[in-house]
């Protein structure tokens, strides 16, 4: 197979587009999709912070190393998580990626700051991990984006991510949440605006990104997603893009084009009247905001048995 772009020989193809490419067009295509993203989706305007929240993981250590090329002015941000070796191994692949880039890295973590990791916080709140993790993860990017000045939170969700949550939420006619599936959310009264540069570019597309690019990241699964069925629904779309490539995309562009504003109304009106959280000020529908909640919720349960992480599953590369 030929570059679709200069003939040279390929080194990996996309079918979606029924196109190869060489190393250094291939570059130069994730690039491009990153900023007809960002233009499309009025993401980040000139001279503007970007906060990008980073894993440890393919795309968003990806994503970082696109917007710092394509000029922004993005600094990092890591969660440590409290899980065990992987969170170690997990802020290791940042700071290692943060020192070869020079970038700032801002690092919050969870069991020093407030006192749990994700085990405990979902044992606790009798919530199940991803829930937990999710639920920390919005709070903290959030409020680490205000104190720091940023105008933007961005993170890694790529196509694969955004089309397997659209079919989940499509499933089970969550309107609220397809109301709200947007690669761009607003900026408002306490909250950065949250955007997604990767809508355009797939899983394998990252993970050849990042060994093209010589990043190395963190391959295996968080060992807390046993059982998400977010990954069953990644599954069952890869079936359906091995028949039939081009689906994923058509499936996820065709409902910001055509679905998205049937259900945006519905959302805002669901939304209802923000308050200041009691205990941080961060804005809730209720009293205390369900970050501080889950806070409260390991502080009652006090000096129980450590909560035991899951073992690693471990990946081959993509």
């Amino acid at each position: 197979m030929r570059c679709r772009r200069c003939r040279a020989p390929a080194v990996i193809e996309v079918r979606r587009h029924n196109a190869g490419f060489c190393s250094t067009c291939f570059l130069r295509h994730c690039a491009e999709q990153v900023r007809r993203a960002i233009e499309e989706h009025k993401m980040v305007a000139p001279g503007e912070r970007v906060l990008v929240a980073v894993s440890g993981g393919k795309d968003s250590l990806a994503l970082w190393d696109l917007l710092l090329d394509l000029g922004y002015q993005a600094d990092g941000l890591y969660l440590g998580l409290g899980i065990g070796a992987y969170s170690d191994e997990s802020g290791a692949y940042v700071r290692t990626f943060a020192e070869s880039r020079q970038a700032r890295l801002v690092e919050i973590d969870l069991p020093s700051r407030f006192g749990f990791g994700v085990p405990e916080g979902a044992a606790a709140a009798r919530r199940v991990p991803c829930s937990a993790c999710g639920l920390s993860k919005r709070h903290l990017f959030n409020q680490a984006a205000l104190n720091g000045g940023y105008d933007v939170v961005a993170t890694g969700h790529n196509l694969d991510d955004e089309a397997a949550v659209l079919l989940g939420n499509v499933l089970r006619w969550s309107t609220d949440y397809l109301g709200r599936q947007e690669p761009v959310l607003p900026e408002a009264a306490g909250f950065a605006r949250k955007v997604k540069p990767l809508i355009r570019l797939g899983e394998r597309e990252m993970a050849a990104y990042c060994v093209l690019r010589g990043i190395d990241y963190i391959v295996e699964e968080c060992p807390m997603a046993e059982g998400n069925r977010h990954l069953g629904y990644k599954a069952a779309l890869n079936l359906i893009e091995e028949a039939s490539p081009g689906s994923k995309q058509a499936f996820y562009t065709g409902f910001l084009a055509r679905g998205l504003p049937h259900f945006r109304p519905e959302s805002e009106e669901d939304r209802g009247e923000l308050k200041p959280c009691t205990t941080c000020g961060a804005p809730t529908p209720s009293g205390q905001c369900a970050f501080c909640r889950l806070v409260d919720s390991v502080a009652a349960v006090g000096e129980s048995t450590p909560v035991p992480v899951p073992t690693r599953r471990r990946r081959a590369r993509r």
